[in-house]
């Protein structure tokens, strides 16, 4: 969402900034609208000005004893004629918020232009990618063969998209939640949060998933909508408040299911785990000073690569093009675990910075000490990490020649001293 003076005042940036998203240039018909809605406001109020006149009026000639039936019939013409320019000023500033909340964030200035994920950036390694003896395998042939990955009964209760694990693997994953929160919440300043899963449409519409995206949501049979991700009601907890400056900032971390109906991914990654119906994420959600969110995003982006780097993953940092970020995001770094089965990168993390957009959907502000009136807060979020993903990649990048799984180190105590799964 925009504030329409910014794009009043300068139109020329927010088409800007849409031509870098790839989009047509839009501030001049949205200026347009804005001053039908300006000027039919400044009819409302010339109506009701008059109203009261008149209405005064009449109470004087009625203390007089005179005749007020013409000036009573004028009033009744006046109040007809408000409603009705009410109902237009109210169909105009519908209109004016349907056409702002279509519109994507503005890109920062420092994100790299492109029209897809070929003009993404790298910035940074860690690790070396590992040398697998034998034929790499991928993960859902590794955890078949264990009889612990199970797609066909998942298939049978669910459909596509699902899975079911069981035995070592399914605590394999537990482990790697609980790692990545007890690091997120101990070590990192997290606040650890059990949202709910089942959102309304006003929480969705303020993370950016309404109305835009709704077709990749799924919605319950009265009007509730899963969340895709922890994100949704992170946000949502400083809706419609006022913060005080020294709350800031806020840093909230979930481990949650997540559901995505995935429907512009058709015929993509339709074996494993990589793209499913249904998975489990950690999610962390910052809100901070406008002026200190540049520098919460190198720090969310640090605590997500943390947990790669001591799992001994080898991964890869991008920094996304304007044509391949997020709806909501002003700038977004794509962390990218090596996949040996697949032999190359994946996405494990993505983190965003949002900036006010999200808060100006939502209405969350905060006030400093002895400054008059109000400013919107920034939000940001990432996964740190993708749970599903992190499992995929522990089991490609731990896989021995007979099909074992080697727990990495830092997980042996959730694992009951479990070093190997096999």
């Amino acid at each position: 969402m925009f504030d329409i003076k910014s794009i009043c005042n300068n139109p020329e940036a927010f088409d800007a900034g849409l031509k870098r998203r790839g989009m047509a240039a839009a501030a001049e018909d949205i200026i347009a609208l804005d001053r039908m809605r300006r000027a039919t406001q400044t009819e409302l109020q010339e109506l009701q000005r008059r109203r009261n006149e008149a209405s005064k009026a009449i109470g004087v000639a009625k203390a007089r004893g005179e005749d007020v039936a013409h000036e009573m019939a004028e009033v009744r013409d006046l109040k007809e004629e408000y409603q009705e320019f009410e109902r237009g000023e109210r169909d105009l500033a519908e209109t004016l918020d349907t056409l702002l909340a279509a519109y994507p964030n503005i890109p920062a200035e420092d994100v790299p232009e492109g029209a897809d994920e070929d003009a993404n950036v790298e910035i940074r390694r860690w690790g070396e990618v590992p040398q697998i003896v034998g034929e790499a395998k991928q993960h859902f042939e590794l955890g078949e063969a264990l009889e612990m990955m199970d797609f066909e009964r998942a298939a049978k209760i669910s459909g596509s998209r699902f899975v079911v694990l069981s035995g070592a693997l399914a605590r394999l994953e537990r482990a790697l939640a609980g790692f990545m929160l007890d690091m997120h919440t101990e070590e990192f300043g997290y606040t650890e949060v059990a949202p709910p899963i089942l959102v309304r449409e006003n929480a969705a519409f303020g993370a950016g998933n309404l109305p835009k995206f709704s077709e990749d949501l799924f919605r319950t049979t009265d009007d509730y909508w899963l969340i895709p991700t922890a994100e949704m009601p992170l946000t949502n907890m400083i809706a419609g408040e006022i913060l005080d400056e020294t709350e800031l900032p806020m840093r909230f971390a979930s481990y949650t299911p997540c559901f995505r109906a995935e429907a512009g991914a058709a015929g993509k990654d339709t074996r494993g785990m990589i793209r499913q119906h249904q998975f489990g994420k950690v999610e962390l959600v910052s809100i901070t000073h406008p002026e200190k969110s540049n520098d919460e995003h190198e720090r969310m982006t640090e605590c997500a690569e943390e947990v790669l780097r001591r799992l001994g993953l080898h991964y890869r940092t991008v920094v996304l093009s304007t044509g391949d970020m997020g709806f909501s995001a002003r700038k977004t770094y794509d962390i990218e675990v090596w996949l040996p089965g697949q032999n190359t990168y994946r996405e494990i993390s993505s983190c965003s910075n949002c900036g006010d957009f999200q808060a100006r959907r939502m209405d969350g502000r905060f006030r400093s000490e002895g400054v008059k009136g109000t400013k919107f807060v920034h939000t940001l979020n990432g996964s740190g990490l993708a749970v599903g993903r992190a499992l995929v990649a522990v089991l490609e990048n731990y896989q021995n020649p007979d099909g074992s799984i080697v727990v990495p180190e830092v997980l042996h105590s959730r694992m009951a001293g479990l070093k190997r799964i096999g």
